[in-house]
């Protein structure tokens, strides 16, 4: 049990980026936010093997990022710093050794997280979220570098909730030949279609009306951070919905660039410019198969429903 006027931080050990949240529960009930911040680490690289192992570069960059914001937590004095980790470690065959690694560094225990764990996480923070309070019936994605999360609310109660194995460095890995050239149109059609496929037999339901649907993660992050590029602004400044035909042109304007090019762009990450086309495929499969125009973004995801849960 956590003391009302304690704060916890989470540090989310993700395939692409590790994030971490420290966080208090406000008067009216609601999380405040006192730091929060994310890293580009890509652990993950070569998740698309048979048997994924994480390398020793991929684990320097993890364990240097973690070791980073576990005294950046420690900082607010939380009465409560929890690890997690999601697809890059938990399907890595030498995950254990990473978890060895930052717990002799750090003293503490990564928890790994089950896919539906991830979901169910994901969709409680998401509940957290002040601009979505309005929203009752809803889906939710989350699109990491290893799966995307996929979630369906019934008056704002969780009632589907998946992972698949389609996270945007999962995919490049496994159809993008050479990501440092132009991607093929047929890599990204082949993307597309694998998605829709893995959706379809996944038994995932899409209602026949379009619900609204919220997406979570870096890569839609990184889309409205290069649309309020555009205009000077900072994401926070920028609109939260984001239309499907914004995204689609988006990427037919990345397909011909390099990798080079591609890192030039304003508001997009460098770090996340060789994964950027194949996330943008799936988001668009997604809306595709959902029958949706546009998504409602938000930050509140996977950190923020751990934070809900231990500040009970």
């Amino acid at each position: 049990m956590v003391n009302k006027e304690s704060s916890v931080a989470v540090i989310d050990i993700g395939s692409n980026s590790i994030k971490m949240l420290v966080a208090r529960r406000e008067r009216t009930g609601g999380l405040k936010t006192l730091k929060s911040r994310t890293l580009d680490a890509r652990i993950s690289a070569g998740i698309a093997q048979a048997k994924p192992t994480l390398s020793d570069e991929g684990m320097l960059r993890g364990l240097g990022a973690v070791r980073e914001l576990v005294a950046e937590a420690a900082e607010y004095s939380p009465a409560k710093i929890v690890l997690v980790a999601t697809s890059a470690v938990r399907d890595a065959t030498n995950g254990a050794v990473f978890r060895q690694r930052v717990k002799a560094a750090t003293k503490h225990d990564i928890c790994i997280l089950t896919g539906e764990e991830e979901a169910n996480y994901i969709g409680r923070g998401l509940t957290c979220d002040p601009a979505l309070v309005a929203l009752r019936d809803f889906f939710v994605f989350d699109l990491g570098g290893g799966s995307l999360e996929c979630l369906s609310f019934e008056k704002r109660q969780i009632k589907q909730a998946l992972s698949l194995q389609l996270g945007c460095v999962r995919l490049t890995e496994r159809f993008v030949k050479d990501p440092t050239a132009p991607v093929p149109a047929a890599a990204l059609d082949a993307i597309a279609a694998h998605v829709r496929g893995e959706l379809e037999k996944s038994g995932f339901k899409f209602t026949p009306a379009p619900l609204a649907a919220v997406f979570t993660g870096g890569s839609m992050s990184a889309v409205r951070s290069i649309q309020g590029a555009k205009q000077g602004l900072r994401l926070e400044q920028t609109p939260a919905l984001i239309e499907v035909p914004v995204m689609r042109d988006l990427l037919a304007a990345l397909v011909p660039m390099t990798l080079a090019q591609r890192k030039t762009v304003p508001g997009l990450p460098a770090a996340r410019a060789d994964v950027f086309p194949a996330a943008l495929a799936t988001m668009l499969a997604v809306a595709e198969a959902a029958g949706l125009d546009r998504f409602h973004h938000s930050l509140h995801n996977l950190r923020y429903g751990l934070a809900a849960e231990l500040l009970e």
